[in-house]
């Protein structure tokens, strides 16, 4: 039996798979070894796992945001290894998760396009390439965190219809200094922000939203996909919520810019579960 991983932002989705059979997911919050340490991972999933915490694995495979270096996968694995009974635990970040999906043995560009947004040039093995996303403050192009920081700004300086605008406060029942607070003061802003993407696919006819969505979109094409020299020939896939949603636009962004579109997904983990069954007799 295996437990696969796939970790961002805002939810984790688990699922045990063996014996080419391969079980309905589980979730729990997001885990991020930036934001929690090896005891909050494990609070975490003692709080929300226990069903799994006897069962005997074979092997764990984890992708997940945060784990791009050996410090913070050593703090998943510890917290990992605590909880569960397993014999072997790999932890690689979300992007080799979302590569492995998406292109399994063969060259390919990988986006994930969820609460953040990343990228790299998958060699059909390992990340060949990646452009640092940098997060929402300074990165993470097209994601739903972005997507909410540029709806919110303008809702807030008024750079939006006033109907829109009118709507925007009686669906979330918060005042401007709650959304100031929540984002400046408190603990994961990214989620915060991330949930207003839901508006923009809600009100999608509003010429002024949908600039919000063309512009992100060709921000990150631009920002990340086109420093790959072999995206101009291979496709552009993508895996994550936002580029399921908003898949129209995305796919005519690339095609602006001579790109070709590739799979998409809503997430890694169906793929992801077929990729290790399949690996399973020869790791």
């Amino acid at each position: 039996m295996i437990l696969i991983a796939d970790s961002g932002s805002t939810k984790t989705e688990w699922k045990l798979s063996g014996d080419g059979k391969i079980n309905d997911s589980l979730f729990s919050l997001g885990i991020n070894p930036f934001f929690l340490d090896e005891n909050g991972i494990y609070d975490l999933l003692a709080r929300e796992l226990g069903q799994l915490k006897d069962k005997k694995i074979e092997s764990i495979y984890y992708y997940g945001t945060g784990c791009n270096s050996e410090i913070r996968n050593n703090t998943v694995v510890l917290a990992l290894r605590r909880f569960f009974i397993a014999d072997r635990i790999f932890v690689g970040s979300d992007l080799l998760g979302a590569a492995r999906s998406l292109c399994f043995d063969k060259p390919g560009i990988a986006c994930i396009m969820g609460t953040g947004s990343n990228s790299c040039y998958y060699d059909g093995f390992k990340i060949a390439a990646n452009v640092s996303p940098l997060g929402y403050i300074l990165g993470d192009e097209g994601g739903a965190a972005v997507l909410g920081r540029k709806l919110v700004a303008g809702v807030l300086k008024r750079q939006v219809p006033p109907h829109v605008i009118e709507k925007f406060f009686d669906f979330y029942k918060l005042t401007p200094a709650e959304i100031l607070e929540n984002v400046y003061m408190k603990q994961f802003p990214n989620r915060f922000l991330g949930q207003f993407s839901k508006f923009l696919s809600a009100n999608i006819e509003v010429p002024e939203l949908q600039a919000i969505i063309t512009s992100s979109f060709d921000e990150f094409i631009i920002r990340n996909v086109l420093q790959y020299p072999e995206s101009k020939k291979l496709p552009i896939n993508f895996t994550g919520s936002i580029a399921v949603h908003f898949r129209s636009f995305l796919e005519d962004t690339l095609r602006n810019h001579s790109l070709r579109p590739g799979i998409f997904s809503m997430t890694p983990m169906e793929n992801l579960a077929r990729y290790h069954l399949m690996k399973q007799n020869t790791e």
